[in-house]
């Protein structure tokens, strides 16, 4: 009987029951080839990140079982490498799903607080001469600072404004910006848009957009496709080819412009929950905004160390919609601006 009363106040909760922690794992002890597979950055970098982002994430807290901040950010690290569900990595970690959804939220906001050092695009003179020189050595296309593509992430259906995100795969998604460097470096990122927007429409309302719309470069331009209107600062290929100088100028073009398809590849196949083939992200648009943002950050850390993909995580290219026909107004310095390159070509 007595027995069966310490039972039944145990379960009225007069009895506190012990708390039970979990052997939490030293993940960091591992093999650079494991942290690599599982976390796509090896143990030096990893560290790295795990100092810069400690002030932010250590908690004043009066248990003994705080979460330690390599764990929080290699289990964080871990999703976005994957896309594997919280409650499988949370499991692998040590730890409960529910304390995972509690510390993602800080170690993403942590990594993008660090993303006006980490990519940036190329205003100053200095800049410019760097990444022009990059893409004429590479690619023989003069005067080039930077490609530009958009690329769509999937995202479960929103609850507010559902059309708006469906594309023209018709799949619901965020369209997502990206300008890079002939060093697969990302130089702009703009994550907000729903995925029924177009790519013009996307750079038009960019920061960048607008400050070059403005005459911020005056020597150079980006390399874009048919999605984007023909501009001084930003060069397309010729619709319809008439020429054997026109059908050059655009093999060149494609040529230097497929570094950005490329580099979407890269950074989609190094953090695979933005690959629509391991499924969508069940979040928010702003929380899937968040992760891509983060994501980008680390791909420029990556690619600034020289971090190569790890086996089984090839590049992926995916199911990107094209963009909507769109007939632009033509530029006329602009045309004649392209003219010119062609014939240097």
């Amino acid at each position: 009987m007595a027995d069966l009363a310490l039972l039944e106040d145990v379960a009225n909760g007069r009895i506190r029951s012990e708390r039970i922690f979990r052997q939490q794992e030293d993940l960091l002890a591992n093999e650079d080839e494991w942290l690599m597979s599982r976390f796509r950055l090896p143990r030096a970098v990893l560290l790295d990140l795990c100092g810069l982002l400690g002030p932010a994430l250590q908690r004043s807290t009066r248990r003994n079982h705080a979460v330690p901040v390599p764990l929080q950010v290699l289990t964080t690290l871990g999703f976005l490498a994957t896309g594997t569900f919280q409650r499988e990595l949370a499991d692998r970690s040590g730890i409960s799903q529910p304390t995972l959804s509690r510390v993602m939220p800080d170690v993403l906001k942590g990594i993008i607080a660090s993303s006006h050092d980490s990519i940036k695009f190329p205003y100053t003179a200095g800049e410019q001469a760097n990444k022009k020189a990059q893409f004429a050595a590479m690619y023989g296309f003069p005067n080039v600072i930077g490609a530009i593509d958009c690329t769509h992430v999937a995202i479960r259906a929103p609850n507010v404004n559902e059309n708006t995100f469906i594309n023209r795969k018709h799949f619901h998604s965020i369209n997502v910006q990206i300008i890079c460097d002939a060093d697969m470096l990302l130089t702009n990122v703009v994550a907000r848009w729903p995925g029924s927007t177009h790519d013009s429409f996307i750079l038009r309302h960019s920061s960048v957009g607008r400050r070059l719309e403005a005459g911020a470069i005056r020597d150079g331009w980006l390399l874009g496709d048919s999605g984007y209107p023909l501009k001084q600062w930003l060069l397309t290929s010729f619709l319809n080819p008439h020429s054997a100088e026109e059908r050059h100028y655009n093999m060149c073009h494609s040529r230097a412009r497929a570094i950005v398809e490329r580099t979407i590849g890269l950074f989609k196949g190094r953090w695979r929950c933005l690959d629509c083939t391991g499924g969508r992200l069940l979040y928010t648009p702003e929380k899937v905004c968040q992760i891509m943002l983060a994501c980008a950050v680390l791909h420029n850390v990556a690619q600034l160390k020289n971090v190569p993909l790890p086996p089984g995580a090839d590049c992926c290219v995916g199911p990107d919609p094209e963009p909507h026909p769109h007939a632009f107004e033509p530029n006329a310095a602009a045309v004649r601006q392209r003219l010119e390159v062609m014939r240097r070509l």
